[in-house]
C-alpha cells in the first residue's frame, strides 16, 4: 500500500501547486491513500510583521478544510483522501492550538515543533539563531517541547521528531537521552511518529528521524507513518522508497495510516 500522510500546498505561503494538483500527482504515482496537511496558522508571531510566507492566513483555514472535503468526495473513486493539518506545538498557546484541532473534524493532526520561542528552527532564513547559542541547550529545548508536545493529547503522530538537525548544527555532547526520553514520551501517549524522507535532500542528509531513533522506536513498539513533507506536487512521494526500505530493515512490516482521528496498521 502507497501512502504519504505529509503534503503542503500553496496556500501555506512557501509551497507551490494547488490541493487539487497533488490529489492528481497522487493517483498518477499510483498511491492507496494522500494525507492533506498543510501548516496550522500561525498563533504566536504577528504575521504581518514577522518572516513573510510562514503558514497559511487564519481565513483561510475554513478554505482549506472545504477544498479538502470536495476533493475527497470528487476523487474518492481513484484515491483515499485524509484531511489533516500539521499542528505546531507552542509553548503557552495550548489553549489557541487545541481550539484550531477541535473546530474541525479532522483525520489526523502532525504534531510538529518548529519554533522555540519565536526563532523558526526549520527556516534557512533563521538559521543565525544559532549564533552565540550552546547548542547542547538548543537541542535540549527543542526536545522538551517535542515532550510537551507529546503529552498535549492534541496529536496522532509526531512529525519529523529530530528536525532540529535539519541545518547541519549538531550538539556538542551526546543527546541520546533527550531523543529516548521524547521517544518515551510518544509512547507514553499512544501516539505513532513519521520517517519524514524530506531529509535527506536538507544538509542533515538522513530522514527523519535517523536509524538510531527509528531502531529505538520499533524496539519501544512505537508504531509509524511516513510522508515526503512535499512542497511541490512533483516531489510527492520522494525518497518514500527509501523510507520504506530503511523501514523493513529495522523490522517494520507494517504502517500506519488515521481515518477521523483513529489508527490503523497497513501492510507494506
Amino acid at each position: 500500500m502507497l501512502i504519504d500522510y505529509h503534503t503542503h500546498h500553496a496556500r501555506c505561503g512557501h509551497a507551490v501547486g494547488t490541493l487539487e494538483e497533488y490529489v492528481k500527482r497522487g493517483i498518477e504515482l499510483g498511491f492507496s491513500q494522500l494525507g492533506l496537511s498543510d501548516h496550522m496558522p500561525l498563533l504566536h508571531v504577528n504575521p504581518d510583521t514577522y518572516y513573510p510566507e510562514m503558514a497559511m492566513a487564519m481565513d483561510e483555514l475554513p478554505r482549506y478544510f472545504e477544498e479538502c472535503v470536495v476533493l475527497k468526495e470528487k476523487y474518492k473513486d481513484q484515491i483515499d483522501i485524509r484531511i489533516g493539518m500539521e499542528g505546531d506545538y507552542i509553548e503557552g498557546y495550548e489553549e489557541e492550538i487545541s481550539r484550531l484541532i477541535e473546530a474541525y473534524p479532522w483525520d489526523y493532526v502532525i504534531g510538529s515543533v518548529h519554533f522555540l520561542g519565536e526563532w523558526d528552527i526549520t527556516d534557512f532564513r533563521q538559521t543565525s539563531g544559532w549564533d552565540g547559542k550552546n547548542h547542547d541547550a538548543v537541542y535540549e529545548q527543542y526536545y522538551d517541547a517535542v515532550i510537551k508536545a507529546a503529552r498535549t493529547g492534541f496529536y496522532d503522530f509526531i512529525g519529523h521528531i529530530d528536525v532540529i538537525k535539519r541545518f547541519g548544527f549538531k550538539p556538542d555532547g551526546d543527546v541520546t537521552s533527550l531523543e529516548n526520553a521524547a521517544l518515551d514520551a510518544v509512547k507514553a501517549s499512544g501516539m505513532a511518529i513519521e520517517l519524514n524522507a524530506s531529509g535527506l535532500r536538507t544538509p542533515a542528509a538522513e530522514m527523519f528521524p535517523g536509524r538510531r531513533m527509528l531502531q529505538y522506536a520499533y524496539d519501544s513498539g512505537i508504531p509509524v507513518t511516513i510522508g515526503s513533507d512535499a512542497h511541490q506536487p512533483e516531489r510527492l512521494g520522494q525518497y518514500l522508497d527509501d523510507a520504506r526500505a530503511l523501514l523493513r530493515e529495522i523490522g517494520y512490516t507494517q504502517l500506519t495510516g488515521f481515518r477521523q482521528r483513529r489508527k490503523f496498521c497497513v501492510d507494506f
